[in-house]
């Protein structure tokens, strides 16, 4: 016995297996893995961005030595935890590294 396809004509009938929703097999292991990805892309543009914002201010001569040496130790710390956070959800930079099609890869290459 094989089951026609739901005409669109026909009211929606519960009972009907063909009106039903289909079930979504997912693996939870998948869904965290991919979950923590894109936090972790997020954080890493951030942190991206904040390393990129404070070199700037550095060349431009506004920030003292004390200062410098502060920001270098922050950003460093930062780069350590999200190398810590990959290694515990199983993730390489290239996880981290969305590639956005013909724009190219969201976070640039060193």
């Amino acid at each position: 016995m094989t089951i026609e396809p739901r005409r669109p004509d026909r009211p929606r009938d519960p009972r009907d297996p063909r009106d039903r929703p289909r079930r979504l097999e997912v693996d939870e292991e998948s869904v965290r893995k991919s979950l923590a990805g894109l936090v972790l892309t997020i954080v890493e543009l951030l942190r991206q961005l904040m390393e990129r914002q404070a070199l700037r201010r550095v060349d431009q001569g506004g920030v003292s030595d004390e200062q410098i040496e502060k920001l270098g130790l922050t950003l460093m710390a930062l780069e350590k935890n999200m190398e810590e956070l990959r290694e515990h959800f199983g993730l390489t930079e290239d996880d981290l590294n969305l590639d956005l099609g013909p724009l190219g890869p969201l976070l640039p290459r060193d």
